[in-house]
Order: C-alpha cells, then structure tokens, then sequence
C-alpha cells in the first residue's frame, strides 16, 4: 500500500519574513544605522532634484517654485561652457582609465613577484600612506613642489633648464592631476588584488613550473587569468563613475588662468550653484552629469555580462 503524500503548504512571504526578522533580530538592529543613513543623506535628497525642470525660489520653497521644463539643461547645452566643461570631463576620466587603474594592478602584480618580505611590507606602507593625506595637504604639496622656485625648478635649474610655471599652465593641469592621482591611489588600490592574488590555487604555479613556465609566464597565464573578475568588477565600478572626478581637488588646484584645461562639469556646478546662487540651473547639470554616469555603469555591466561571465547584477 503507498503511503499518503501530503501536499506541503506554502507559507506566505509575510510569515517567512517575520520568522526571520525574529530569528535575525540583532542583525536588522544592526543594519538600522546604515539604513538610515542612507535614506536621510542619499535617498532624502532626492526630493530636491525637482528643482532642475523649476525656477527655484527660496521664498517660494521646492515645491511651491513654478515648473520650466526643461529648460536649464536646453540652457546648458546651448550654453558658451558646455563644450569645454564636458570635454575637459571626459579627457579627465579617460587619463584616470587610462593611467591611473591600471596602476594599482601593475604594484600589485609587481609585490606579488616580491621574495623579500621586509622590503615588500616597506613598498606598502610608503605606497599606502598618500592615501590618508588630505587632499587640501595634497594640493599644498604640489604648489610648494611645482612652484617657480620650488624643488623641481631647482633640479630643472641644476640641469641648466628654465623654470616652469606649472600651476599657471593650462597644457601641464591634465599631467599635474592624472600623477597626482596615481600617487594617491597606487597603494591603497593595490590591496584588493593583492588579496584576489592570494586566493589563487598555488598548485597552479607548481603545475607551471613542472611544465617549464618562468615567472613572467605564470603571472601572464595563471596570476592574470586569476584576477580579472576582481579587475573586471572594480573597471565596471569605475566606468560607472567616469564623469565624477575628484572635484574638491580640482577646486583647490585651478585658477581662471587653467580653466581652459581644469574646468569640469564638478567645478562648473559648484559656480553656478554656489557662488552664483543658480540652484535651479545647477540642479539641472548635476543630473546631466549623474544621468550620464547611470547609463555607462549600465552600458558597461551589459558588455561584461555579454562578453565574460564577470557581471554586477
């Protein structure tokens, strides 16, 4: 005789989630500080984005403004700064894609090859320290370094070259920024795929050896291979935020001299909405801005998942 099967019942989604908010209780209380804060500094604000399509009135409030349209962005994009601020945005993004991630990958791949554990540590912390430095510091140090009569000067002088204004130079910005950059965030980039390295099978490289692969060979064939999702990943995360430079930076280390070079779409906000008190219009190039970093992180996630097997979502 066959026993009786009883179908299971299916529990609602109501009860699973109330099962498990008591059995996690602690975990979800411990989340509630990030979830808050993300709701009231990243979510919060975005009730304030309807100020681009208003003519913002502090008087009148947000909500009260009367609409325009679109109106500031048709604004922005008829306007005498648009070409330069968004190309300037753009060259700016593809030096930091072009120059300064693959930096981290290449330390990276360069401690790995490190047998000397004490001069591998020392590399670290050198590299890992610009990190923590202000960026107001940072700045400071450039201008006193590339200052006429500042250290570099001094070696050009030694050499029997001229001094360089660098600072005041609009062809020597994109340099300044771009090495700067690399300088910041070689060390401390480089952990992630220090750690990516580590979790690669060793029996790898000993199957290498076996097979005659010198050092160059195996991080080709087996150190590379090993971390590109990890470069994958963090290239999908970059490409996402393409249009947003380091614009406090940029603030700091331009003049109206380098505009022509140094002006970006960050800097450009920050004028209008500022100093200018152009909110409405501000709000409007911001979200240009924002809207063109949402479509390459989308554009960018769709050709990884289409060409590898390395996606975001």
């Amino acid at each position: 005789m066959n026993p009786i099967v009883r179908p299971v019942k299916k529990e609602s989604f109501k009860t699973r989630a109330a099962r498990d908010f008591r059995r996690n209780s602690m975990i979800y209380l411990m989340l509630l500080p990030v979830v808050a804060f993300y709701a009231v500094f990243h979510y919060g604000p975005l009730y304030g984005l309807q100020i681009a399509f208003k003519n913002f009135s502090a008087g009148l409030g947000i909500w009260n403004s009367p609409w325009v349209g679109f109106d500031h962005f048709i604004e922005f994009f008829n306007g005498f700064f648009f070409e330069r601020v968004v190309t300037n945005t753009i060259i700016l993004g593809l030096y930091d894609l072009i120059f300064v991630f693959p930096a981290s990958i290449v330390l990276a791949l360069m401690l790995n090859e490190v047998r000397n554990r004490m001069f591998k540590r020392t590399v670290q912390s050198i590299t890992y320290i610009p990190h923590f430095i202000s960026v107001v510091v940072v700045v400071g140090m450039l201008v006193d370094f590339l200052s006429v009569d500042g250290l570099i000067n001094q070696l050009i002088a030694y050499f029997g070259g001229k001094p360089i204004s660098f600072m005041r130079l609009p062809e020597w910005f994109r340099t300044i920024y771009t090495s700067s950059a690399i300088w910041q965030g070689i060390g401390w980039g480089s952990i992630i795929y220090l750690a990516a390295i580590s979790n690669i099978d060793p029996s790898l490289y000993e199957a290498a050896k076996v097979d005659g692969a010198g050092r160059w060979k195996q991080m080709l064939m087996i150190t590379l291979p090993g971390i590109m999702p990890t470069v994958i990943i963090l290239l999908i995360l970059r490409i996402g935020s393409f249009m947003a430079l380091q614009d406090e930076k940029i603030l700091i280390m331009y003049n109206p001299v380098t505009y022509e070079t140094a002006d970006v779409i960050g800097t450009y906000v920050y004028r209008k909405g500022i100093l200018e008190a152009s909110y409405s219009f501000s709000a409007a190039v911001g979200m240009f801005n924002s809207l063109i970093n949402f479509v390459l992180l989308f554009g960018a996630n769709y050709l990884s998942k289409r060409f590898t097997e390395t996606k975001l979502w």
